[in-house]
């Protein structure tokens, strides 16, 4: 790639970064051209679907879910551990639209993105195993759970403010105590369904 090619897409890259974080990741691909100082003829050059930019930009993001799973793992007690990577998680959907319309699965994902949101369901089982193993997690509470949770919290930060996503987190959580458990109406989805799910989204 030439150098005035490689300067560009990363104009392109930090742009889209900035305009779909502040926007989310249906803003309109012009705005993205605009602030990265190119033509919209430019940008398709680099990056020929929308789903190329997100390539481009979330995985690295995602990346701070593989730190918030050791940082859980590590915790001495798993309880504690489990609730802060669901609050990382949630955190992280509150700091970036973009992000936040990535994990409520608002756009097909790109193979990069698919596979980064893959390895984050794997930290959440063996950190639910954890906590379950130990007594703290209800025993019912299935990974599948944590999608329509990530759903809810979605709109709830599109709708509102910090402290509004921030009470909601904190009455789900004490609801997943062991102790709090109550039986269940219907039984989590499977991991087939939820796929289907995901993949209609």
């Amino acid at each position: 790639m030439r150098a005035d090619a490689a300067r560009n897409r990363e104009k392109l890259v930090a742009a889209a970064a900035q305009v779909f974080g502040d926007r989310g990741l249906d803003a309109p691909l012009e705005e993205v051209a605009r602030r990265a100082g190119v033509s919209i003829g430019t940008l398709y050059n680099h990056f020929h679907a929308r789903q190329d930019l997100f390539d481009a930009i979330f995985p690295v993001r995602l990346a701070e879910l593989d730190r918030l799973a050791a940082a859980a793992l590590d915790d001495p007690d798993p309880w504690a551990g489990f609730a802060a990577f669901v609050e990382g998680i949630v955190a992280l959907q509150a700091a970036d639209r973009g992000l936040n319309d990535v994990l409520a699965r608002r756009f097909p994902l790109a193979s990069e993105l698919s596979e980064a949101c893959d390895r984050g369901f794997a930290h959440l089982a063996r950190i639910v195993e954890r906590a379950k193993e130990a007594g703290q997690l209800r025993g019912d509470f299935e990974v599948t759970d944590i999608v329509p949770l990530m759903w809810a919290m979605s709109q709830i930060i599109r709708e509102s403010g910090d402290a509004v996503w921030r009470r909601f987190l904190g009455l789900f959580l004490d609801g997943l105590r062991a102790g709090a458990a109550r039986p269940l109406p219907v039984p989590a989805l499977s991991p087939d369904q939820m796929a289907a799910i995901m993949g209609g989204g």
